[in-house]
């Protein structure tokens, strides 16, 4: 009896499993992740748009998984471009006219894991938030950003580490 619980015991050590308590699906070998900064395509995006989601995405990772970051050449790898960023009229609603705007953000996304490929990706992700007419778009600004960060980076982690 005592046997049969070594083997189990050396049987579960010698077991590899990437999985993490975030459901997070990690190569079992990989110690650590680079984001590149993320560059700006498009003129109406905020002066440090592209700081703000680069940080967001370096922060979800570290919070989400046991990665050490590194500057470059990390086990995983990330980079992108914002390739959308505006405003537009989302709604017009009641009788009173209340019009609603969104900010839609979008980001091409570069994913390299290099213990496996085949996991590797080139996609785009797009978010959205909206606003009442009534407020300034630079009053809400940070705030609509930051909602919209909280979803992309999600969005990138899940279809990067996701492991559903």
């Amino acid at each position: 009896r005592l046997i049969w619980v070594f083997i189990m015991l050396v049987g579960l050590q010698s077991c590899t499993v990437g999985y993490s308590f975030t459901g997070a699906d990690i190569p079992a070998q990989a110690q650590s992740f680079s984001i590149k900064l993320f560059q700006t395509a498009t003129p109406m995006a905020s002066a440090n748009y592209n700081l703000r989601l680069t940080e967001s995405l370096k922060d979800l990772m570290l919070a989400q998984t046991r990665l050490d970051l590194v500057e470059k050449r990390g086990d995983l790898q990330y980079e992108g471009v914002i390739t959308r960023y505006e405003t537009s009229n989302a709604a017009i609603s009641g009788e009173e006219y209340t019009t609603v705007n969104r900010l839609t953000i979008t980001v091409k996304v570069k994913y390299v894991n290099t213990f496996e490929r085949e996991k590797s990706f080139e996609k785009s992700f797009s978010r959205f938030a909206d606003y009442s007419s009534s407020e300034d778009f630079s009053t809400v600004e940070s705030a609509l950003i930051e909602d919209i960060n909280s979803q992309l980076t999600q969005d990138i982690f899940d279809a990067s580490l996701g492991a559903w």
